[in-house]
């Protein structure tokens, strides 16, 4: 038999290597254990936001979780029993980060839609629009310039007028439209005979830009396009793929006119079509004013005319002023002109010259009074085009809290007056605390959101 010896060494590095082993081995199971414990809170959370609103996808290509479950009330609780019952397993699990549509004035809806636009146009989709938008800026400034000059032509025309104690022929007179939009107003004038305006109203009191919404809390990343002026057009492009308007009612809506709504924020389709219509004048008039400047034949033909209402209250020093305001009026009457157009489905060029006037100062007298035939175009932009541009225009926060107010009540009429946009979530982060084995308890964010 041989001897065998085993020293006190051999014996300290043997415990010293199973306690390695040992360590291993533990340290191995409780990291097998922690991503089991994450893996199980994951694919739960997934679950959870699997259960999307469907029909809200479905219309409006946005991704949310209504977090009422249909049950007109919501809690945090119901998400984390949800978390559950997909299997995150035994923990406690506590909402740390909640965002809903509606936070912060709908940013989480607004950056669904142009991440939506964007991957399903491309990214150059709108580069043809970013080099205009300067212009509608520019126009619009224009517009409140010429508003200003106009209410000066007017003060001075009436005070010489009151100083005098005259009043100008009500008979062929170009400045009486002024008095008839004052009487009917510009809605009238500007809608065909044959187009009858919806007479839907709705409720503004519950509506998500009006009423007080319910909060989330937490910040998330957010992903950032290329400039504001391009988010403002994937915005809006959004809202006209979306959205019905006048030139394409849709009667089963709570609104006929959804975009004409996101404009005027009125609680009836006439009141915000009104609203629209002003704009698109009120849009028109520089172009076709600054028109007018330039054209000799026609600035003589008001001249002409001024002469003539001088002559008959004997006052010709009034010939400049009153030869100012009927350009004004002969503007805004072909503003008005074109808008009818644009209502009863033609197109409207952005440039005015000889070829595309529409109102003869003659016709002028007869805005309001009688039908008035004048030549169409098939060049130009259209009545949607044209909103394009209001939209664009319009506050960011107003369009986008305006376009959640569409959102809801369509879904609402659909769904079931449980749904609210906000309790509809988009991101979410959860810390979870899952105990590993007596006394070990494992701690880890988790988060999820839609893109």
């Amino acid at each position: 038999m041989k001897k065998g010896e085993l020293t006190a060494f051999l014996s300290i590095l043997f415990l010293l290597f199973l306690s390695l082993t040992a360590t291993i081995i533990e340290s191995a199971t409780v990291q097998v254990t922690k991503n089991k414990r994450r893996a199980d809170v994951n694919r739960a959370i997934e679950s959870v936001f699997a259960e999307y609103q469907k029909d809200l996808l479905k219309e409006y290509d946005i991704f949310a979780l209504d977090g009422t479950y249909e049950s007109n009330s919501f809690t945090e609780k119901k998400l984390v029993d949800r978390l559950k019952f997909y299997g995150a397993g035994k923990g406690t699990y506590k909402i740390e980060k909640i965002q809903f549509l509606s936070d912060d004035f709908g940013r989480a809806f607004r950056e669904q839609v142009i991440q939506y636009m964007r991957q399903k146009n491309g990214a150059d989709y709108m580069e043809e629009f970013s080099g205009v938008t300067t212009k509608w800026v520019d126009q619009e400034k224009e517009k409140g310039k010429y508003e200003e000059e106009g209410k000066e032509v007017t003060g001075s025309l009436n005070q010489s007028l009151a100083e005098a104690e005259q009043e100008l022929p009500t008979e062929d007179n170009p400045l009486e439209l002024f008095s008839v939009i004052k009487e009917k107003g510009i809605l009238s004038l500007v809608v065909p005979k044959e187009l009858n305006i919806s007479e839907k109203m709705i409720s503004l009191k519950e509506v998500p830009s009006n009423r007080k919404l319910r909060k989330g809390r937490g910040t998330f990343k957010t992903q950032k396009v290329k400039s504001d002026t391009m988010a403002k057009l994937y915005f809006t492009s959004y809202l006209l793929e979306k959205f019905s308007a006048i030139d394409n009612p849709d009667e089963k809506k709570k609104l006929s006119y959804e975009l004409e709504y996101v404009i005027g924020g009125k609680k009836s389709d006439k009141e915000n079509l009104d609203i629209v219509v002003t704009k698109l004048v009120g849009m028109r008039f520089p172009v076709n004013y600054g028109f007018l400047l330039s054209d000799s034949v026609k600035k003589a033909e008001a001249e002409t005319m001024a002469a003539t209402l001088a002559g008959v209250i004997a006052l010709p020093a009034l010939i400049g002023v009153i030869k100012q305001a009927i350009l004004f009026a002969w503007a805004f009457g072909e503003s008005i002109m074109e808008v009818r157009a644009l209502l009863s489905g033609e197109k409207v060029e952005v440039l005015k010259n000889k070829e595309n006037w529409k109102l003869q100062l003659s016709s002028l007298l007869k805005l309001g009074k009688e039908e008035i035939n004048v030549k169409k175009s098939e060049r130009g932009l259209s009545y949607r085009e044209y909103l394009r541009m209001l939209l664009f225009l319009q506050k960011e926060k107003e369009v986008t809290m305006r376009g959640l107010d569409v959102i809801e009540m369509n879904m609402r009429q659909k769904r079931g007056e449980f749904f609210r946009v906000d309790s509809c979530i988009s991101k979410l982060e959860i810390k979870s605390i899952c105990t590993i084995r007596e006394k070990i308890t494992y701690r880890f964010p988790v988060l999820y959101g839609y893109q």
